[in-house]
């Protein structure tokens, strides 16, 4: 018998009253006692709840229902035929029949075969709404569904609906092939109907939303046999608080219920007994509106550390603002209260993921540096190898050092000098290659995991909460598709592997439970001290469903499918839950975002509105003031640290122009070690040239002067040793090319420039010569070390020392003039014997001509560089201050601004 259901208003105390109703229905039966009953709840904390409510209740030791949900007791049934179908079966057989369809392509602008997954996907996914709203009816009148399908499709206009015929019939056709005895909710169907014919304890459902189609079909089979009660909530006029009836009208309006053709609860139920009266809403509703993302995470990291210091123990955060939820759970982490995540984090945003999606991106990209740097940072990669984190470093240093944008052949030369490292690449490289053939999905999972495990990471992903869900999902993937048989390429199971973690919700372990985040929905029939709603905006309050393709809500709702209308009143339903079932209640926004205002929610501003037409204090602000701490002020000034204990054993001529530039920059740059790493460039800049530049001329001095080459065929071995080099460097980046037909022009005056210079009595002797020399004064010593460009001999002995400089004569002129580079008298303090000269040469020819430019007065320059070093190093031993005292220009490109904060003083 299907008894008439039992609505409760909402309020804290549903599951009492529930327990109520429950006894009693318990004792008018007579001969069947409270423990012969069966109650199904929608989830195991609502079964809690309710043995809770039933403990009270009675007061004493007894025997309680059996509670569980009905997923739960199907999941005790033997299995009857053939397992279900997995969902990547479904979802990967689905799309392999797709894929072969070129008009779908074309029709849904798809421009690769991966572009139809998430088309398959939503297939799926409208089939199994379908099959939800219409599977008893095709049970019952298969005749009908067809009609019924028809009937919908003419809500639509002419239009539209030649618009959506394919569409239609694409839906119609995949929704027809899914229904057989392997889907998974036609098997669901036959199993209720089975449990229904040998139930034989009366039945309680308890929901605060109306049985879905199949589960209404259920409970009137069951009723047949045995008692069936129903406990729900009650929206009706009178049952809800009259302030929130008035806010929002359309609160008690029916929600379109899902047309079933199975028999529903009679259309009389009983109300339950008290509970019509509500406490005033507005007395424990707050507002607090938030300059910013990070004002809102910090004001509600502050009110949820109140609530505990003060001793509320059950504390709710509804995270309609995810963003904003993210950021407060993080804050509180600090605070070493750790939250209970309901809201369903996906899997794909956890490290143990984001390993794995680095490593698809490496065979993707093909090693392009930030993929694989990227990779390589990984704690999964880099935490169980000994050593990892130099070793990373040290293949990061090289990249950036080399610039090498990507490619397994320039990663392996840039690593040449670390032997190890490129082992270590060379292992990667040789796994990446193994992802490479068409294979099977269970193929795709094996090979995956035998990288995996060949890296090394699979024990470290096993020892890691999210990375045990990775590979229980690789898993599940795998028995899932033990019998699909079509092939898929690399990027098809990339794409897979992608949705797949999109979609799987991430457990946390839940080692704290003062603090629960959850969504709206996940709120219902609960009742918790105080709760923090963030995001009760404009834009998420209410959330917007994802727009589903096909069809529109008039026909969703002729098919009894979900409408973007039930959604939102349902939504607003469990928002009225909140506020009737809470204690505090907090309402967060951000009230700005982007300099522009940004509204509270639609709902919230009605319910402002309500309170003021009845002449009511609007809803009041939170006030949660920072805790107090009394600072002495002081005026900013000028930074000048002393630090002779960091003062550096080595100095370069670079690091040297720095000091003498700014003092500060070279403490933070050389005495702290903050220098920022070489940035990566996609295309060749002009420090790659210069660095091309410095080897063509290396190896063609040294081969003139090795092989005697006669002056008519230095052009032909210059211009062969130019090819050779920009070749290499095409192969890796077609926009070198600029560079090369700028070198080439050069060239000509780059010759005639050497054959001048010989003719003047000069010899090349060496280039890139590394060169150290320790420098000494009374108390104290310093290394001096860097690489000279290249060293000449005259005819009659003296050395001069050459810079090579991708401008023109006419800027270096400027620069030695200006007299703040030592470069060139730095290097001379690093050659012996001392030399008499030094200049800058010019590679960017003018007028056709190139030349070199000589430092004045070079040997009184070095000799003043050589005492003023020793002076400077020797202040900085005894303390001397380092200030930020550098001009605007040299602060301009300044990477230690932030640091001194010039501006602020």
């Amino acid at each position: 018998m299907l008894l008439p259901p039992i609505l409760i208003a909402p309020s804290a105390r549903f599951w009492d009253q529930a327990a109520a109703s429950l006894l009693q229905q318990a004792q008018q039966a007579g001969d069947v006692a409270l423990s012969d009953w069966r109650v199904l709840v929608p989830t195991f904390e609502h079964a809690r709840l309710l043995k809770v409510a039933l403990t009270v209740q009675l007061g004493s030791a007894f025997v309680p229902p059996t509670i569980s949900t009905l997923s739960y007791w199907l999941g005790l049934q033997l299995p009857q035929g053939q397992a279900p179908a997995g969902e990547s079966e479904r979802l990967m057989r689905l799309y392999a029949e797709l894929r072969q369809h070129g008009w779908l392509k074309k029709h849904f602008s798809a421009r690769r075969n991966t572009d139809l997954l998430p088309l398959a996907q939503t297939l799926l996914s409208l089939a199994d709404e379908l099959t939800a709203s219409l599977l008893p009816a095709l049970q019952a009148q298969p005749d009908l569904v067809a009609a019924r399908w028809q009937q919908a499709l003419d809500q639509l206009a002419p239009p539209s609906r030649q618009l959506l015929s394919e569409e239609s019939q694409l839906v119609w056709t995949i929704w027809k092939t899914q229904l057989d005895e392997r889907d998974a909710q036609v098997q669901r169907w036959a199993q209720l109907q089975a449990l229904a014919q040998h139930i034989k304890t009366p039945l309680a459902w308890i929901s605060p939303v109306s049985p879905e189609p199949i589960e209404a079909a259920f409970l009137q089979a069951c009723a047949a046999r045995v008692a069936v009660q129903s406990i729900g909530l009650d929206w009706r006029n009178g049952a809800t608080s009259a302030l929130l009836a008035a806010a929002w009208p359309e609160l008690t309006d029916p929600i379109d219920a899902p047309q079933a053709d199975a028999t529903v609860a009679p259309s009389a139920p009983v109300p339950h007994p008290a509970t019509t009266q509500h406490a005033a809403l507005e007395e424990h509703i707050l507002h607090s509106p938030a300059s910013s993302l990070e004002d809102e995470a910090v004001r509600a990291a502050r009110c949820v550390l109140d609530w505990i210091a003060s001793g509320t123990e059950r504390i709710a955060v509804v995270a309609q603002d995810r963003v904003v939820a993210r950021r407060l759970r993080a804050l509180l982490e600090r605070a070493q209260v750790y939250v209970v995540d309901e809201t369903g984090w996906k899997l794909s945003t956890t490290r143990a993921a984001a390993a794995l999606a680095a490593l698809l991106e490496v065979i993707t990209s093909r090693a392009a540096t930030p993929a694989l740097l990227d990779f390589l940072k990984s704690p999964f990669v880099s935490g169980e190898r000994p050593g990892a984190a130099q070793q990373v470093l040290a293949i990061e240093l090289a990249l950036r050092r080399a610039n090498v944008s990507g490619g397994w052949e320039a990663v392996a030369q840039a690593l040449e000098a670390l032997p190890a490292e490129r082992r270590w690449l060379a292992q990667l490289r040789e796994q990446a290659a193994t992802l490479q053939r068409q294979r099977s999905v269970t193929q795709w999972v094996s090979a995956t995991v035998s990288v995996l495990d060949q890296l090394a990471m699979h024990s470290a992903l096993r020892s890691d909460a999210a990375g045990m869900q990775l590979l229980d999902r690789l898993d599940a993937i795998e028995q899932d598709c033990v019998g699909l048989g079509p092939v898929f390429s690399f990027a098809e199971w990339r794409a897979l592997l992608n949705l797949q973690l999109e979609a799987t919700p991430f457990v946390a372990p839940q080692r704290d439970r003062r603090v629960v985040m959850l969504p709206l929905n996940g709120a219902r029939l609960r009742h918790f001290d105080a709760v923090l709603m963030v995001g009760s905006d404009a834009t998420h309050l209410p959330s917007q469903p994802p727009e589903t393709l096909f069809f529109a809500n008039a026909v969703r709702r002729e098919l009894g499918l979900a409408t973007r209308e039930s959604r939102q009143r349902q939504q607003l339903r469990d928002f009225a839950e909140l506020l009737h079932s809470s204690g505090k209640l907090v309402l967060s926004w951000q009230a700005h975002r982007d300099d522009e205002p940004n509204p509270v929610s639609p709902w919230i501003a009605r319910l402002d509105l309500a309170l003021a037409r009845q002449g009511l204090a609007a809803l009041p602000l939170q006030h949660n003031p920072a805790t107090l701490t009394l600072c002495t002020p002081r005026l900013p000034s000028m930074p000048a640290p002393h630090a002779p204990q960091l003062r550096p054993i080595r100095l370069s001529a670079s690091a040297y122009n720095i000091l003498v530039a700014c003092p500060y920059q070279f403490f933070a740059s050389y005495m702290l070690g903050l220098r920022a790493l070489d940035e990566i460039a996609e295309l060749p800049e002009k420090r790659d040239y210069g660095g091309w530049l410095h080897r063509i001329l290396a190896d063609y001095h040294v081969a003139v002067g090795t092989r005697a080459t006669p002056d008519d065929q230095r052009a032909e071995l210059l211009a062969s040793l130019s090819e050779q080099v920009f070749r290499q460097e095409l192969s890796r980046n077609g926009a070198a090319l600029g560079y090369y037909v700028r070198w080439q022009k050069t060239m000509p005056a780059y010759l005639e420039w050497t054959r001048q210079r010989e003719a003047a009595g000069w010899r090349f002797v060496a280039s890139e010569v590394q060169r150290e020399r320790k420098l000494v004064w009374s108390d104290g010593e310093i290394l001096l070390h860097g690489r000279l460009d290249r060293i000449d001999r005259h005819d009659d002995g003296d050395h001069a020392v050459l810079d090579y400089k991708t401008a023109a004569r006419t800027a270096l002129a400027a620069r030695l003039k200006q007299a703040q580079d030592h470069q060139l008298a730095f290097y001379g303090l690093l050659t012996d014997p001392i030399p008499s000269a030094a200049h800058y040469v010019a590679l960017e020819p003018k007028d056709d001509k190139t030349g070199d430019v000589a430092a004045p007065d070079y040997g009184v320059w070095r000799d003043a560089l050589e005492r003023q070093i020793a002076t400077q190093m020797q202040a900085i031993d005894r303390g001397a201050g380092l200030p930020a005292n550098a001009p605007e220009l040299v602060c301009t490109y300044c990477e230690m601004r932030g640091l001194c904060r010039k501006g602020a003083w």
